[in-house]
């Protein structure tokens, strides 16, 4: 046979490797997939992923239950926001 002469008993030159790195390449293309509509479809939920956006005076409050601002501060920006 032609392929015996050429490339001896291996084929077209794919071994017995070749189903695995098949089987590897078909897995990381779902998984893309898989990640890809995650990312779609959580790009507008919050942090804790309960669905909607913080909004700007749930921000606040957790700086200030943070300590990051002073209560002078915290009560200036809230009066802004309203």
């Amino acid at each position: 046979m032609m392929t015996n002469w050429m490339f001896g008993d291996y084929g077209m030159g794919f071994g017995s490797g070749m189903g695995l790195f098949m089987l590897l390449f078909w897995l990381l293309i779902v998984l893309g997939i898989f990640m890809l509509v995650k990312a779609l479809l959580g790009a507008g939920k919050k942090e804790d992923g309960l669905g909607t956006p913080e909004t700007a005076e749930e921000i606040l409050k957790k700086r200030y239950a943070r300590g990051e601002i002073k209560e002078d501060e915290f009560r200036k920006m809230l009066d802004n926001l309203r």
